[in-house]
């Protein structure tokens, strides 16, 4: 939890710097054509990356359930299954949410 709170604090401390900076906004057809022409592989490569971590996440999830489920009354196993879940919904978090803090701090 203190590490999501560290997290959170460099995020909100970076956002006015960001925002504050004046980006050059000459781009031409031709540089944008050829970026987007760039970027097309890369994305299927996120893509292809963020859908198998997807399913991974939920194997993950499906296993710290069990775990959670057959812990009975041992708090260490309990408590390991609940910080199991917790960090592969922070992951799906980034991994989602990746393109669009990009597209916040380019554009």
């Amino acid at each position: 939890m203190k590490m999501l709170a560290v997290i959170l604090l460099v995020i909100l401390a970076v956002i006015p710097i960001v925002a504050a900076v004046d980006f050059d906004t000459d781009i031409s057809a031709e540089d944008k054509a050829t970026f987007d022409e760039i970027l097309e592989p890369v994305m299927k490569i996120y893509n292809f990356v963020k859908y198998a971590a997807s399913v991974i996440a939920v194997i993950i999830l499906l296993f710290a359930g069990v775990n959670y489920m057959t812990s009975g009354s041992d708090p260490k196993k309990r408590e390991q299954a609940k910080n199991m879940a917790m960090y592969v919904f922070i992951g799906l978090i980034v991994i989602w949410a990746a393109p669009m803090i990009v597209n916040f701090i380019v554009v």
